[in-house]
């Protein structure tokens, strides 16, 4: 990741874009800076209680363009992209965590767990450690959050 100040460039860019959000009524999500093949990717994901609309990604991107432009965090060429969470959202922070508590989640591990790298369960937050909770049927299960490669909340159609 190339960037011209200190601190990593989805840091910089959560700087810049939480004040943003807030102005035009939305809560910033997550920010992603990534590289896929030879490609740069900025990816931004914003929400509101009312859910997020093409309008609302269109109308943050270009309010957060001439910010970017102006602080100049990346060095690279990249690709701008704005979107919300959806339905099937990834939770990251501890923030995720309490905004999602009760909800159905799936956590992916980069070992097993009790036999298992997939654990499936309702949400009951992080324990003094940090680890977080799973309900799952009768039992409650602690997964250190290091050991979450990835977790989301489940739709269930």
């Amino acid at each position: 990741m190339a960037n011209k100040k200190n601190g990593s460039v989805a840091d910089i860019v959560t700087s810049l874009a939480v004040p943003l959000a807030e102005e035009l009524g939305y809560s910033l999500w997550d920010v992603e800076y990534v590289r896929e093949g030879a490609e740069y990717y900025l990816r931004i994901t914003i929400d509101s209680e009312e859910g997020i609309t093409i309008n609302d990604c269109e109308t943050f991107s270009r309010a957060i363009d001439p910010i970017l432009d102006e602080a100049d965090p990346i060095t690279d060429s990249y690709h701008l992209e704005v979107s919300s969470p959806g339905v099937e959202r990834d939770i990251k922070t501890p923030e995720h965590i309490a905004y999602c508590l009760g909800e159905t989640v799936e956590a992916r591990l980069f070992a097993p767990l009790e036999g298992s790298r997939v654990h499936r369960g309702t949400l009951q937050g992080l324990d003094e450690e940090g680890n977080v909770l799973l309900a799952i049927g009768e039992n409650t299960l602690a997964i250190p959050r290091s050991a979450i490669s990835r977790m989301t909340t489940v739709f269930e159609f």
